[in-house]
């Protein structure tokens, strides 16, 4: 495949409170979930195109799934070239506990016959930049975001549901575009980070700042957050919900997420 320039549009980080208080809130995020992108990436892979298939795997369905998934569809189709000549039916049985089992298969075979027919199907010829991989099919941009950033050490930040949410309770994005949040959130931290700050607010919304009650009383960032209170405000939870949790999901050596 014929490398295209993936030259990022210049970007100037915030240096008025806006960038320091991001910077401030990515340095405890750091400490609280510290590790790389790979090591913080919960979904299990080895190499560029497993995270690839898993990622796709992932829409509207939860890592922990994937990862019982995945096994048994990289055992079975061991890359690109075997998956690419794949009955999309059988591929069906192997991922449908995943959900919306028939459009995922459709898009793995795809994407795996694209790779093959550009001769992509090996990791050091993997494509790398943002049109490349967004022109595979069945892959957006968040998807790319994953691959360049936990798989090919690239700059990249994915912003999912968690992302979106978390981001705009610390008041880091006006927007609920991902595109937008995207540009908003890689403004503030240099790219080296971020990756890594996409994990990290990946897990903060999973394990504190949740959705349905924030537990701002164990939050790191409730000083630096303008919504700090907004848990008080919501009906009471079942559980106790007073300490963090400073655990990582579990996974394998060279997992991703």
């Amino acid at each position: 495949m014929a490398r295209t320039s993936d030259k990022q549009p210049e970007r100037h980080l915030s240096n008025g409170p806006l960038g320091a208080r991001a910077s401030r809130i990515s340095a405890l995020l750091a400490e609280e979930y510290p590790g790389s992108a790979g090591e913080l990436c919960a979904l299990h892979h080895e190499g560029p195109f497993q995270l690839l298939c898993a990622t796709i795997l992932s829409a509207q369905c939860t890592d922990e799934r994937v990862n019982m998934v995945t096994p048994a569809l990289f055992a079975a189709y061991g890359g690109a070239g075997e998956l690419a000549a794949a009955d999309p039916a059988e591929v069906e049985t192997l991922i449908k506990s995943t959900g919306f089992y028939r459009s995922k298969a459709t898009h793995l075979v795809a994407m795996s016959r694209a790779l093959a027919e550009l001769g992509d199907a090996s990791p050091s010829a993997f494509p790398t930049t943002m049109a490349e991989l967004t022109s595979l099919p069945g892959v957006g941009r968040k998807t790319a975001n994953v691959v360049r950033s936990v798989a090919l050490g690239l700059p990249g930040l994915p912003v999912d549901t968690h992302v979106l949410r978390v981001s705009k309770l610390l008041g880091l994005t006006r927007h609920t575009d991902p595109v937008k949040v995207e540009a908003d959130l890689c403004a503030l931290v240099p790219e080296h980070g971020w990756g890594t700050l996409s994990l990290r607010l990946i897990q903060h919304g999973r394990q504190v700042c949740v959705a349905r009650r924030p537990r701002c009383d164990a939050c790191i960032l409730a000083e630096l957050c303008p919504s700090a209170q907004l848990g008080e405000h919501l009906p009471a939870s079942r559980g106790p919900a007073t300490t963090r949790s400073r655990s990582r999901p579990s996974k394998r050596a060279g997992a991703g997420p």
